[in-house]
């Protein structure tokens, strides 16, 4: 056997049951100290080299997993919203209107509490049976909350289902990494960033038609039929081969789930999300109970980092992959993009209904000229994502439009014509488009495959938790200023403008005042909208500082990692004796 045959690297990872031979220097075997070092590097490179070309699915398989994947994307999606609408008609049949509150919250604070939990669960244990077991749980809670005979049993099933809707969306961009190489992602990421945009705009529509013409019960049920399409397709399409650590002993895998550091995650964001659904609405802000869950949630949360860091291979979410510059930075824009675009869908609406006299269904009709651009750039974006190979320059330019766009809101007056507020939803649109799915790209690029669950994770971590947070936060600064510019209204107590709904609190007003109210309540919204403009602005450094790597580089795996390809090769070529130039012959758009 040649030498040339002995040093070639196998094109699948060595496992315990075909374990690679040492590569040899001039025909001999490497062994020792320099063996190990050698099966390291040439290890490293196998666990981010991408599959072979036929392990990838094609044609009508890979059509129908992505259109199964995207559907579970659409149902988690909605059902952040979908309950907006119907939450009226529910509590009348509960009565049960001092459990409002916790219909959302259950939702988006089991949902944040396990996000990063199945990072995790996704590197240790198999994705399909991870991701299958995720559909089940969300299906269990629909069902639930579909069925439920009272609040409690209606809460308790929304809390599962956003259990189960944590491990979908981490999961999602799991399936993706093992079902389309890497330089054609971003058009698939395009079509889910596309999925994602409309389903989180049309909830409230979806969920006001089935409450008024059917029952609020089907705003559940109808993700029965389509989560048992999407756990069908799945089970029969998905393949994932088989990673080393899915081969570790239960006991080595529960060790690395991190469990001391997950007991402190857990009541942190529960703590913080409790803090920010209370204060200033059930309890002022100064209120004890307030400000215990506020420092409960800190010393918690401070607590889960350190343990992060004190046991990193085990962590949760280890410092390397949050130091790394680019998911730093992706991490940041994915919290601003969460957060202004949550604070503009859920106020938005809320203009239209206070200030232009829409109902409900008119002011969701009237978000189209948002949502219909927003999903023709993301789907647009990735396509020359996947042609270019760079996702920096439109994840830059995209937060520059949804700043613009987020500050021409802010001109807002009681007498904005169409034109006005449909061009500058457009604008915002078509920004959010453009860089919504930056940050996962961004994840899938520079981390090794194994490590995407948990980058992946961590994106959508962000953008739920800080959609939340600042949902909370534009609600407290609308009560706020409400209550300082309608104050010397007649008819307009503090009562009537903290408890009365959007609509009904014009019925209070005397008609000659009612000009006055429409402008207190207009500029009231207006500071709402800074709040947006001030987060959207912020992401513009955060996107800067992303790397400028491109997907299309060679050996980029689904994390493409270069440079540790690089090493690895330099250490291959040590070994046999080789000049170890890989370094100065790396591929330009990597090292950019």
């Amino acid at each position: 056997m040649s030498s040339s045959n002995t040093d070639k690297v196998p094109d699948v990872a060595p496992t315990e049951d075909n374990p690679a031979p040492p590569p040899a220097i001039d025909g001999q075997a490497v062994t020792g100290a320099q063996s190990a070092g050698v099966k390291a590097a040439v290890q490293r490179e196998n666990d981010q080299s991408p599959l072979p070309a036929n392990e990838y699915p094609s044609g009508m398989k890979l059509a129908l997993l992505m259109t199964s994947i995207f559907v579970g994307m659409f149902l988690v999606s909605l059902d952040r919203l979908i309950v907006s609408t119907a939450i009226p008609e529910i509590t009348n049949q509960f009565n049960s209107a001092g459990d409002i509150g916790w219909y959302g919250t259950s939702y988006l604070l089991t949902m944040c509490a396990f996000q990063l939990v199945f990072g995790k669960l996704y590197q240790v244990f198999s994705v399909k049976a991870v991701f299958l077991g995720s559909i089940f749980l969300f299906e269990a809670g629909s069902a639930i909350c579909g069925a439920a005979p009272n609040s409690i049993a209606f809460i308790l099933g929304r809390a599962i289902a956003g259990v189960g809707s944590g491990g979908i969306t981490s999961g999602i961009i799991v399936i993706i990494t093992y079902a389309v190489p890497l330089q054609k992602r971003p058009k698939y990421q395009g079509f889910f960033g596309a999925v994602f945009g409309v389903s989180s705009t049309v909830g409230p529509l979806i969920g006001g038609a089935f409450t008024s013409k059917v029952t609020w019960r089907w705003c559940f049920y109808i993700n029965l039929p389509l989560g048992a399409v999407v756990f069908v397709f799945v089970l029969l399409l998905l393949h994932v081969p088989a990673r080393p650590k899915e081969e570790l002993p239960m006991k080595e895998k529960i060790q690395q789930l991190n469990i001391i550091g997950l007991l402190a995650l857990f009541p942190g964001v529960v703590c913080l999300c409790l803090a920010l659904q209370w204060g200033g609405t059930t309890d002022a802000w100064s209120a004890g109970r307030i400000i215990a869950l506020l420092v409960l949630a800190f010393v918690l949360l401070v607590a889960f980092c350190v343990i992060q860091v004190w046991k990193p291979s085990q962590a949760t979410v280890p410092p390397r992959i949050v130091m790394q510059r680019s998911v730093a930075s992706g991490f940041l824009v994915a919290s601003c993009l969460g957060a202004h675009m949550m604070l503009i869908i859920y106020y938005l609406p809320v203009w239209f209904q206070a200030i232009k006299g829409d109902t409900p269904l008119e002011s969701g009709i009237h978000l189209l000229p948002m949502v219909i651009p927003l999903v023709v750039a993301s789907i647009v974006t990735g396509q020359l994502v996947s042609r270019i190979g760079y996702y920096t320059p439109f994840c830059v330019f995209g937060v520059c439009l949804t700043a613009v766009g987020a500050g021409l809101f802010t001109t807002f007056d009681t007498d904005t014509p169409v034109g006005n507020w449909v061009g500058y939803q457009i604008i915002y649109g078509f920004g959010l488009g453009a860089c919504t799915q930056a940050p996962n790209m961004a994840a899938q690029t520079v981390l090794p495959r194994e490590d995407v669950a948990i980058g992946a994770s961590l994106m959508f971590f962000g953008q739920t938790l800080f959609g939340s947070i600042f949902t909370t936060v534009g609600q407290n600064v609308l009560d706020n200023q409400l209550a300082d510019r309608l104050a010397g209204i007649p008819g307009l107590t503090p009562d009537i403008i903290q408890g009365t709904g959007v609509t009904d609190l014009f019925k209070h007003v005397p008609a000659q005042y009612r000009a006055a109210a429409l402008k207190g309540y207009n500029d009231s919204l207006r500071v709402v909208f800074v709040v947006g403009v001030i987060l959207a602005c912020l992401s513009i450094p955060a996107s800067l500082a992303m790397e400028f790597r491109s997907v299309r580089s060679k050996g980029q795996p689904g994390g493409g990692n270069t440079d540790a390809v690089a090493t690895a090769e330099k250490g291959k070529r040590a070994a046999n004796g080789e000049a170890a130039a890989v370094g100065e012959k790396k591929d330009p758009a990597a090292s950019s």
